[in-house]
């Protein structure tokens, strides 16, 4: 009886060592799609550029990350980065610093001059872009990139929009706007500034544009209404940020009330703490927990002395002072009045309530559909007119940056299309992967790099950037710190735990292949595979 296995086992024929026919499931490479990836609003393939990061050839992660994003070293300041919110490490630690690590890289290419190169081939198309906000900017820059002429109508003095008048200097210097608008420009784009366009057909008929892509920011503040005396001093958050551009600032005295709870009340109430405030209030509605400001930057304000009264409304605003009344929640969060009345000393009173967007230009433009506040568009981006599109705080959608970027980028592939007289098709999304596909064993506990923060006391008084960045070392180490969920990195862990000698190395930066005459289908390849890039699938499939 031991004979004939003795024989078996010693058949030099590769024929009788086969084992395919035992399987009831066989493993495939797959590559799934990291939830950084998916959670970024401006379509960015951020494992992608942070794989060459991870080996420090900087320029390389820079330009795979500008493919999408051309505005990194802006972003990785202002960004909230929600895919760090949906990155799978923080099951294991802490998630990775994808934004500080974007930060380093745009202040790389900054620091070193690195250049976006101008299009192969012109189109002969000419694309009107009207704003030169987040959205507008990508806009321009991806069309430009698709070979489009491109030019910019600006009603402002400088380009940026909310980048420039909505943010403070403390968190994004105007150098680094400047620089990376200059860059976009450097392709080509044209830029004309204090070009307010009124009548967009008009000018699309005078200029002789084949398409137009409309980004106009939400630079006009809301307003309500509050009984207030004849010395009364009330202003809102937008004019008061805008004004921190020119010559001569905002004068809002020593004692300043902010009305509102969303990231412009903190960025008003922390900006006239550095004008000199020797009081700066938030009155807010509701309760911290409720409140649409970001955690950190409410976090931050308190630090800098930022005082805020929960629960609170303004109900009249005199020469020196403002009533506020107290509010309770009811049983399903809405905050009610109680009655209940205080003053507080005021010199000013800041309107922080949301903004609107100047829809003036489309008031000639036949098969729009405008609804509170907002041009609605198709999945194309267009509007109800044909070559018309709009993008950014102009149709309904969450008011980012990151956003507008995103949809910047988004129309310009379907202006693209639309001029070729074709249809922009997305490629498929992968199946999503989770930290549950994941084998962290493998990975050992590394924190998160924080950045270095400016001391309170000078972020009392300066302008300096608050959050600072990350030098060369921890950049090169929080880069490192991705598991690349979902996609093969070559740790050739497949190749050494399968007991078959079925998996086939195809050389660097091809990965490998299963070699299904001698796979049993133990999935023991899948198992071990560290960032879940194997799946076993039914041998009928």
């Amino acid at each position: 009886m031991e004979k004939p296995f003795a024989i078996t086992l010693n058949v030099g024929s590769s024929l009788a060592n086969k084992t395919g026919s035992w399987r009831t499931s066989r493993p495939v490479y797959l590559d799934r799609l990291p939830p950084c990836n998916n959670a970024c609003p401006a379509g960015e393939n951020i494992q992608g550029w942070l794989f060459p990061a991870e080996s420090g050839d900087y320029e390389a992660a820079w330009r795979s990350l500008t493919e999408n994003n051309p505005l990194p070293a802006i972003m990785g300041r202002v960004c909230y980065h929600p895919c760090e919110g949906a990155c799978n490490r923080a099951g294991l630690d802490e998630a990775v610093g994808i934004n500080s690590v974007e930060r380093f890289l745009g202040d790389e290419a900054i620091k070193r001059g690195w250049k976006f190169a101008r299009p192969a081939k012109e189109s002969g198309k000419h694309v009107l872009v009207v704003g030169a906000g987040p959205s507008g900017l990508s806009a321009a820059y991806h069309l430009r990139r698709l070979g489009h002429r491109v030019t910019i109508h600006e009603a402002g003095p400088l380009a940026g929009g909310m980048m420039r008048f909505g943010i403070p200097k403390y968190r994004l210097p105007r150098e680094v706007l400047d620089a990376e608008v200059q860059r976009i420009l450097d392709m080509g784009v044209v830029l004309k500034l204090n070009a307010k366009v009124a009548d967009v057909l008009q000018t699309m008929k005078e200029e002789k544009y084949d398409a137009a892509f409309l980004a106009v920011g939400a630079h006009v503040g809301k307003r309500a209404y509050i009984p207030a005396g004849d010395g009364a001093r009330v202003t809102d958050a937008v004019s008061v940020l805008r004004s921190m551009e020119g010559e001569d600032k905002p004068l809002l005295g020593r004692r300043v009330v902010v009305y509102g709870g969303g990231n412009t009340a903190i960025d008003v109430a922390r900006t006239a703490k550095r004008l000199g405030a020797t009081e700066s209030i938030i009155v807010y509605r509701r309760t911290r927990d409720k409140m649409p400001a970001h955690d950190f930057e409410v976090e931050e304000a308190l630090q800098e002395g930022v005082m805020i009264k929960w629960l609170s409304t303004i109900k009249q605003a005199g020469e020196s002072s403002i009533m506020v009344e107290k509010m309770v929640l009811d049983d399903k969060g809405f905050p009610q009045p109680t009655g209940e009345f205080e003053t507080l000393e005021a010199d000013s009173l800041v309107l922080a309530l949301g903004q609107d967007v100047d829809l003036s230009l489309l008031e000639n433009v036949p098969g729009l559909e405008i609804k509170d506040g907002s041009v609605r568009v198709g999945k194309n981006m267009m509007t109800g007119h044909p070559g018309i599109f709009a993008g950014g705080d102009m149709v309904p959608s969450e008011r980012t940056v990151t956003v507008g970027v995103g949809h910047g980028k988004k129309a310009a592939r379907h202006i693209d299309a639309w001029l070729r007289g074709e249809e922009y098709a997305a490629p498929a999304r992968h199946e999503l992967a989770t930290f549950e596909g994941l084998n962290p064993w493998y990975y050992s506990d590394a924190p998160k790099t924080m950045r270095p923060v400016l001391d309170v006391i000078r972020r009392q008084s300066t302008f300096d950037e608050v959050l600072g960045g990350l030098d060369e070392s921890n950049a090169l180490f929080e880069a490192r710190r991705c598991l690349s969920c979902g996609n093969c990195f070559e740790c050739d862990n497949c190749y050494g735990v399968c007991p078959d000698n079925a998996v086939i190395k195809l050389g660097p930066g091809q990965r490998f292949q299963f070699n299904y005459d001698y796979c049993k289908g133990c999935g023991i390849c899948a198992t071990e595979c560290p960032c879940g890039a194997i799946k076993m699938v039914p041998e009928s499939i």
